[in-house]
């Protein structure tokens, strides 16, 4: 038993496909990872990604693959880019958030339930968020201690809807809310808004305090890294926070998700490790991290891998 409390995990976490975009989701004594599939072949080299598929451990090193659990093809009004996901339960079923291109439209987002977080997850059959724009991908879910969920998206901007305790609906009378894009609460960076903010939002609460994070354009870089930024509400005011992890990965974008497992909290991110990875060939890392006293973090450094966590 010794001997085996010592291993440890090895980044990348999924050597046999490119995976990127990574939402975990824990449920009971196990963690469940959802990830985007960059495929071998690139088409128009840009990114093609076609189905989302998940993963579980019970330990942090040993992974079980469990398959594609909700593609493109189960989406009939959609046709195109199966982007960054997030899942989360309630009331015993499952609910799968993914951005996709819309037939002859801009992006929306869709919605899967399942009974199971292994899938395999059914469309609703309709957008729950469509505003006829480019804005509204990589969705982040969140349910806070009082029942209320919320939703947040967005590229170039951060912005958010109530969601009804179904699940798969919004309150149509708030709609869509815009959160004040600003350098106050967002940082001076390089996107089209002026601040960092870029896209990949997640959703995360400790202590009272409810982190954004995010994947962040600094002045004229090249390449995303992760940021965040805190409020006392999970409507904002947002104050900028910092540098959560560097551009330094070997490709052009980047994506947190952030859980507590176990009493350990675990950053998961992609780069482009494995081999004949880059921009369009990615692959899921995970490290672990500790919050400050007053909340803050320190950058978290990229890793080969985090300590596995094994039962007495």
């Amino acid at each position: 038993m010794e001997q085996e409390k010592k291993k440890r995990s090895k980044n990348p976490i999924i050597t046999s496909m490119y995976t990127a975009d990574p939402a975990p989701m824990v449920d009971g004594d196990t963690l469940y990872l959802y990830t985007t599939h960059d495929e071998d072949e690139l088409k128009n080299n840009f990114y093609t990604m076609y189905d989302w598929h998940c993963f579980s451990t019970k330990d942090m090193v040993n992974w079980t693959h469990h398959g594609k659990v909700f593609s493109l093809d189960d989406i009939s009004w959609a046709d195109d880019r199966a982007w960054a996901p997030q899942a989360i339960k309630r009331n015993g079923k499952y609910y799968l958030y993914c951005p996709v291109h819309k037939i002859n439209d801009g992006m929306a987002i869709a919605v899967g339930v399942s009974d199971s977080p292994t899938g395999p997850f059914k469309d609703i059959g309709h957008p729950l968020v469509d505003e006829g724009d480019w804005n509204d991908i990589d969705p982040t879910v969140f349910i806070d201690d009082d029942g209320q969920a919320y939703l947040y998206f967005g590229n170039p901007e951060l912005r958010y809807v109530l969601l009804n305790e179904d699940m798969i609906s919004y309150n149509k009378e708030v709609g869509v809310v815009k959160i004040p894009m600003t350098p106050e609460s967002f940082g001076k960076g390089g996107h089209r808004t002026g601040t960092t903010y870029t896209e990949g939002p997640w959703l995360y609460k400790r202590n009272g305090i409810y982190y954004m994070f995010y994947a962040a354009f600094r002045p004229n870089m090249r390449q995303e890294h992760l940021a965040y930024s805190t409020s006392k509400s999970p409507t904002g005011p947002w104050v900028y926070g910092g540098i959560l992890m560097d551009e330094k990965g070997g490709t052009f974008t980047n994506h947190p998700g952030v859980v507590d497992f176990k009493g350990h909290t675990f950053l998961f991110y992609h780069t482009g490790e494995l081999p004949g990875g880059g921009p369009f060939h990615r692959s899921v890392c995970v490290a672990e991290f500790k919050f400050n006293e007053d909340g803050s973090i320190d950058p978290v450094e990229k890793c080969d891998g985090v300590d596995g966590i094994f039962d007495e």
